[in-house]
């Protein structure tokens, strides 16, 4: 056997090892060496249309496998009580909003989050306020029928980042670990918000 043959059959076996990962930085990474084998195998035995192919995917992979860990790494730093959630920014829209808007009613339905750009809102039913950098409206995803909880309005013009639930969905089934770091921020607000009611008398 030529050692262009093992560099093709390493690169296949590397490929169908790809089908069997759930999660996204392992595939990305297998894939990064697929491109590198079939780059080798191609070049050996000039087939040019799978040298070029490859040629075109490893930067492609490398990207992508960046993004995955820059992304991880972000919401790792969240979890140590960084209040710098920008991390969203790739996945998201932004929204301007005026004094007097709401960002949302009690009962509507729930289907995406947001993150402060700038400006302040409040949380009609607890009186509270927030502030630049503060994440809210991530409850909804874990409300079996997906309805807001509360009311929230902008006393101070500025604007919002906005993710769709769907797109939180896609980041968790794409790697466990966001999944995790995002239950973190839930368990969070609903300790805080299990602290406001309680000061203020309200049953848990």
């Amino acid at each position: 056997m030529t050692h262009a043959e093992l560099l093709g059959y390493a690169a296949a076996a590397c490929v169908f090892v790809t089908f069997y990962m759930k999660t996204m930085v392992p595939l990305r990474i297998a894939g990064i060496v697929s491109n590198f084998l079939f780059i080798g195998y191609g070049y050996a035995l000039d087939a040019y249309p799978v040298l070029i192919l490859h040629l075109v995917l490893l930067p492609l992979n490398i990207v992508r496998l960046q993004q995955m860990l820059r992304l991880i790494k972000q919401i790792e730093d969240v979890t140590r009580g960084d209040v710098n959630l920008k991390w969203v920014k790739p996945f998201s829209t932004t929204k301007a909003v005026a004094v007097g808007d709401a960002v949302f009613r009690r009962g509507d339905p729930a289907d995406e989050m947001f993150f402060i750009v700038s400006g302040r809102f409040r949380v009609q039913e607890r009186n509270v306020d927030l502030q630049t950098g503060e994440i809210f409206g991530e409850l909804g995803l874990l409300d079996a029928g997906q309805a807001r909880t509360a009311t929230v309005e902008c006393m101070a013009s500025g604007e919002l980042l906005r993710i769709t639930y769907d797109q939180v969905k896609q980041l968790c089934l794409q790697d466990p670990k966001f999944g995790f770091y995002f239950l973190h921020l839930v368990s969070k607000r609903l300790f805080h918000n299990l602290s406001l009611e309680s000061r203020n008398g309200q049953p848990g």
